[in-house]
């Protein structure tokens, strides 16, 4: 079994673990616990009411953080001719037609998010397996798919994040840093419970989120109030 480090054993004692919190409750709390020495990440962890085998039922959407990640992304775009131009000048980490397709084909992913144009889609068709896995894999749903490559970078170095139900039928997403103030934290888990909501698959009857939970890095989570 893992052993807790001291500071994280000091916020599981000043935690209720049979209360559930209301989202301001909980950044509140957070907050006030115990810090480490870098800049954790707030994130948000759902268990939904789904059927993953149901095509229907697979839940995938963004969402605008309105304060932003607080962490830079680093931006993949597979385009070319004079898309390219336009990736370059809003200064894209990595930019490329074939020839970055054949750099992550070998290996490379030292990106957080992937922008390609449509016509670039069959040449990135073979790396559906390196990429799909790691939630890595450019999508009209997501709008990471647009001939309009400069509003897509810009929405992404605003703060667009990608949400995606996993296997276990959980999402789990970064919603911010803990320096942020909580006015911002609140706005920003806000619109992504909001957001998570109205994906919610016309096929699922009842309750949709059977629990949500919030967490920084390294210190325990919070049952929110669903």
């Amino acid at each position: 079994m893992r052993e807790r480090s001291k500071r994280y054993k000091e916020s599981l004692k000043a935690l209720d673990n049979t209360k559930t919190y209301t989202l301001k409750e909980a950044i509140s709390w957070l907050k006030k616990l115990p810090k480490p020495k870098f800049d954790e990440s707030m994130d948000l962890h759902f268990s939904l009411s789904i059927d993953p085998k149901k095509s229907d039922q697979l839940v995938r959407g963004t969402v605008l953080l309105p304060h932003g990640t607080g962490k830079k992304i680093r931006l993949a775009v597979f385009c070319k001719g004079e898309h390219e131009t336009i990736a370059r000048n809003a200064n894209v980490d990595y930019v490329g037609g074939v020839d970055l397709i054949d750099k992550v084909a070998n290996g490379f992913l030292d990106f957080d998010c992937a922008i390609a144009t449509p016509e670039m889609m069959k040449d990135l068709a073979k790396l559906g397996k390196v990429l799909g896995p790691r939630g890595l894999m450019p999508s009209p749903k997501t709008g990471t798919v647009t001939n309009d490559i400069a509003k897509a970078i810009e929405d992404v170095k605003k703060g667009k994040v990608e949400f995606r139900v996993d296997k276990q039928c959980g999402i789990h997403l970064s919603v911010g840093k803990m320096s942020f103030a909580e006015d911002k934290l609140y706005e920003n888990a806000s619109v992504v419970i909001e957001a998570l909501n109205e994906a919610r698959p016309t096929s699922v009857k009842g309750k949709f989120v059977k629990s949500m939970f919030i967490s920084s890095s390294m210190n325990p989570g919070l049952r929110l109030t669903v």
